[in-house]
């Protein structure tokens, strides 16, 4: 299972941020998701004399191009500009009213100079609710940006509507799952009749979570549209934003509500399009922006590490993280874009974990192994020798818990990677990885990432409320060798 990111909404500032960019590349690769509820209420508007600057010159940035940057004075004034327009954004959310928004080539021009000196894909959400007199997709709007990024030879891929699922209470629309393949269907058509974009990549429908154990949308969409897509996405959120709590949080069985939903969605997609692949499209903690308070602090690397810990176990091909910057309390990277705990955490996972899932016997011997959570993976082949494996562990509990290794792992020397909260607990906006608090050295700089070396041993102590990985590199599993 691989990792990838979402961007809710475009901050102009932040395309040219050299902090920004430095924390981005730290995750590649990685998918950039420019899309989410508002892609729905989105109409490219081009001018008429739009001219591209240089450093746009598409396909091949120079490493120039990537290092120009936005006076000081300007880069302040657009953070402040955001601020004010999260709030906006907010309101929406909250009323469920929601505004049409124009873009020009401009900030297309500027998403793909992000993505591209990141290193990041970037996958572009169209506007599925633009619709024709007998409720058909209307692509001519759709048609003029594929257009103008062919001309720019911006290469990326594409996704149609953000929930369609949700469109008759956004905006008083309803689309069956079979019209919605369709619609699929005819942009597939289109991209096929491009010369750059006919082999890109189309995922959908972004479906919202199984609910009631049904999934109307869904298997319209697969019986009409599953061969326009190259994977099947759908959403997932533990809770509602506006009335969690911290024990949620911490509650193995809200974790474990997770295992239900996704099986629902594999078990329809292998029914009905067998061997299609699915990818968890948009995920976090809370819906409704997050939980304020929880989704941006310490705790919530607790949904966050299992969900990527269970999902690959399920099959989950990729993950979506919503959100690596935008509005809303879920985020990766804050206003004034410092890394909150989440990020930390995705990027240890990114560099120690690789794609191939164990099986696993380890356990806890404390009596609260309901509370102790493991997962156990080949280690990431770029960090660490063939054979090595990561043991994810974390304990939700407020007592320390000794982890048993097994026999057949117990005498490889560990790295071990342990994160818990900053000063103020749980609520910690910060996170110390072995004690020590992580913070960028400067705007393009992080710190090391360096584990502490444990000798072999047939226990693990994992301290209360913490995260760990634990990468045993001398296990040469036979499983994680590079086949010659």
């Amino acid at each position: 299972m691989r990792v990838w990111l979402r961007r809710r909404s475009s901050c102009s500032c932040c395309s040219s941020s050299p902090k920004l960019r430095t924390l981005a590349k730290a995750l590649t690769p990685a998918f950039l998701r420019f899309g989410g509820t508002r892609q729905d209420f989105m109409v490219f508007t081009p001018q008429r004399f739009h001219q591209l600057s240089s450093r746009f010159t598409a396909g091949n940035l120079s490493e120039q191009s990537c290092d120009k940057l936005l006076p000081s004075w300007l880069e302040q004034r657009l953070k402040k500009e955001w601020t004010q327009q999260q709030m906006s954004l907010m309101r929406e959310d909250v009323q469920r009213k929601y505004k049409q928004v124009k873009f020009t080539e401009s900030t297309v021009d500027l998403l793909h100079s992000f993505s591209d000196c990141s290193g990041m894909d970037l996958i572009f959400g169209l506007n599925a609710l633009l619709r024709t007199a007998d409720n058909t997709w209307n692509s001519s709007n759709a048609c003029s940006l594929l257009q103008y990024c062919e001309s720019r030879r911006y290469r990326m891929s594409w996704e149609l509507g953000n929930e369609p699922n949700s469109y008759e209470k956004k905006a008083g629309v309803r689309v069956d799952g079979y019209q919605l393949g369709q619609d699929f269907i005819q942009l597939r058509k289109m991209m096929s009749e491009s010369t750059f974009y006919h082999d890109a990549g189309l995922y959908g429908p972004d479906v919202g979570q199984p609910r009631d154990h049904r999934t109307p949308i869904l298997d319209g969409f697969l019986q009409s549209g599953a061969e326009a897509v190259n994977a099947c996405t759908w959403h997932h959120y533990y809770v509602n934003g506006r009335d969690t709590s911290l024990e949620d949080f911490l509650d193995p069985d809200v974790l474990d509500t997770l295992t239900l939903k996704t099986n629902e969605v594999l078990e329809k997609v292998k029914l009905l399009s067998p061997g299609k692949s699915v990818w968890l499209g948009e995920t976090s903690s809370a819906y409704g922006g997050g939980a304020l308070g929880l989704s941006d602090t310490f705790v919530a690397g607790f949904m966050w590490l299992d969900k990527l810990g269970l999902g690959a176990t399920l099959g989950l091909d990729v993950v979506m993280r919503q959100v690596f910057i935008g509005s809303g309390s879920y985020h990766l990277v804050d206003d004034n874009l410092d890394p909150l705990p989440d990020y930390w955490l995705s990027v240890l996972y990114k560099r120690l974990v690789g794609p191939e899932v164990l099986k696993i016997k380890a356990f806890s011997n404390d009596g609260q192994s309901k509370r102790v959570r493991l997962y156990l993976h080949c280690a990431n082949k770029h960090s660490y020798r063939d054979g090595a494996v990561t043991l994810i562990s974390m304990n939700l509990s407020r007592r320390p818990a000794r982890i048993s290794v097994p026999t057949l792992l117990s005498s490889s020397t560990v790295e071990a990677f342990v994160l818990e909260p900053g000063d103020d607990g749980l609520y910690s906006r910060s996170v110390k990885l072995n004690r020590e608090v992580l913070k960028m050295v400067d705007d393009e700089t992080l710190p090391d990432l360096k584990g502490t070396r444990l000798p072999a041993a047939e226990h693990l102590q994992l301290p209360a409320y913490s995260l760990a990985f634990y990468v045993l590199t001398d296990t040469q599993a036979a499983a994680c060798q590079t086949p010659h």
